[in-house]
């Protein structure tokens, strides 16, 4: 007599659904108390494995096998497989593009576009300048951001305005650039190429970031602005001293921009861009590459080829003597993204824990009940990101969890993955330093010296970009309809 199967998994009841979710706020909101603005450089990492063990321990109450969900979790990272390597090209691509001059360059010009009668609105293209071309809103309010306010408060400016010009320009910037490890991690968690997804932003960002400066612009007109840009000048001097600068040494970024244009996939369009900027270092920043090695007995050919190595995996470290620059430059390498790696292979732990014990399929059923049309999904999208911003106090959570929860009713609806990596940074990256008790608000408080709320009203590309989103989800402008011939991948929708 054969002996009769197991019984099927059980889903998880709204109830059990609840408890890791909840769970996970709770450990997220006392990493924030416990370590502030380091919280997602290891404890929220943590949280996110404990998180993930709990939620496994109600899948196997409920029947589900062990192997089940390990077998679960091995094809939830190897979904993200794909963004590490991406983020870990990234590394190399900003340790060489600084050792070459190629972010300096771009820093350099973007200073000089700083007119004392429109301060607002050039200080938000400065940021965004400077944010696009390092990938991080936190670095560049944390160097010329802290510049630009130092100049508006020098001049009696009002600060709320001026911390609202510079998070907006770093925002877009961050959000905007390759560089940046959200807009590696939205397309990751959605199953979209990299470059298919910055695409797909534009139809947001565009009109929310012109908007937004029309808005800077006549703020400037009602306030008078400041005689002179000291700090800004002294930042573009210690540049200059630092690296040899000039328009040649964009062609890297040239470069790049154009293997995109031509649809070559992100992986080997960054390795290209990292190399030429390591061969534009070794023939444009002699010295620069030489100092940054230090004293060596080695011919000078290798040690060339030793800097360029040394930035590829560790990045590029300046002592320049002005604190500014030198944390502004120091940075990149392979080594710098292992902690995003760390954060995105355990949020892709917690996220496929959820969904192969069915619990993130009960969260989604109850929140989609009374959905109707694409409208609703969008909207509904927007709110979770948002809400998870408050509760969980992380901009990566809020990019995580509901990459998860929506992306198969995305896929049943029959919308390319893009809308909902778009969708999910126009919310989840964009709102989160207007949270005070967010790790991004937390920081740009900090940072820049003024408050959350006092910011808050002024930053108008964050306010603005997620109602361009909805307001477009409302309409269905920009929308995009899942390929017929998705089912190659997800490097099928190019464009």
């Amino acid at each position: 007599m054969s002996a009769s199967p197991p019984p099927a998994p059980r889903d998880a009841t709204l109830g059990q659904a609840l408890v890791p979710v909840l769970f996970l706020i709770a450990l997220l909101g006392a990493s924030v108390y416990l370590f502030g603005d380091s919280s997602s450089s290891g404890p929220n990492q943590i949280a996110l494995v404990l998180s993930a063990t709990v939620a496994g321990v109600i899948g196997l109450a409920n029947g589900h096998r062990w192997t089940d969900i390990e077998a679960g979790i091995s094809r939830g990272i190897s979904v993200s497989m794909g963004a590490v390597l991406i983020l870990l090209a990234v590394g190399s691509l900003i340790g060489t593009w600084i050792l070459a001059g190629v972010v300096p360059t771009m820093i350099h010009y973007g200073l000089a576009l700083l007119a004392p009668s429109v301060f607002y609105a050039a200080a938000c293209v400065i940021c965004a300048v400077v944010a696009l071309a390092t990938g991080s809103s936190w670095t560049t309010a944390g160097t010329v951001g802290i510049a630009l306010v130092g100049i508006a408060t020098a001049q009696g400016l009002n600060l709320g305005l001026a911390a609202g010009a510079v998070i907006s320009g770093a925002y877009f910037g961050d959000k905007m650039s390759p560089l940046s490890d959200t807009t590696n991690l939205a397309p990751a968690v959605t199953g979209t190429d990299l470059f298919v997804h910055i695409r797909h932003m534009l139809w947001t960002t565009t009109p929310s970031i012109a908007v937004a400066l029309v808005l800077f612009a006549i703020a400037g007109v009602a306030a008078p602005a400041p005689d002179a840009s000291d700090e800004l000048a002294a930042v573009r001097a210690a540049l200059a001293e630092s690296f040899a600068l000039g328009p040649h040494l964009l062609l890297p970024m040239a470069l790049v921009l154009a293997l995109v244009m031509r649809k070559v996939p992100a992986l080997p369009a960054m390795l290209i861009g990292a190399l030429t900027g390591g061969l534009f270092a070794a023939l444009f920043q002699r010295d620069a590459v030489l100092r940054y090695v230090g004293p060596t007995d080695l011919p000078e050919v290798v040690a060339l080829v030793q800097g360029v190595w040394q930035a590829l995996y560790a990045g590029y470290v300046l002592d320049s003597g002005n604190a500014v620059i030198d944390d502004l430059v120091s940075r990149g390498g392979m080594a710098s993204m292992l902690t995003t790696v760390w954060l995105i292979l355990t949020a892709m732990m917690f996220g496929s824990v959820l969904e192969t014990t069915g619990v993130l399929r009960v969260l989604a059923r109850r929140m989609l009940q009374g959905v109707r049309g694409t409208s609703g999904l969008i909207l509904t999208t927007l709110g979770t990101s948002f809400g998870i911003n408050v509760l969980a106090s992380d901009q990566y959570i809020s990019i995580v969890l509901p990459g998860r929860m929506f992306r198969s009713e995305y896929e049943r609806r029959g919308l390319d993955p893009k809308n909902l990596s778009r969708t999910l940074e126009d919310a989840g990256t964009l709102t989160s330093p207007l949270i005070p008790w967010n790790t991004c608000g937390a920081f740009m408080a900090t940072t820049l010296g003024v408050p959350t709320l006092t910011y808050a009203p002024f930053v108008f590309f964050n306010l603005l970009n997620p109602l361009v989103a909805a307001l477009y989800g409302v309409l269905h402008v920009g929308i995009a309809p899942r390929p017929a011939e998705d089912a190659a991948g997800p490097e099928r929708a190019g464009a």
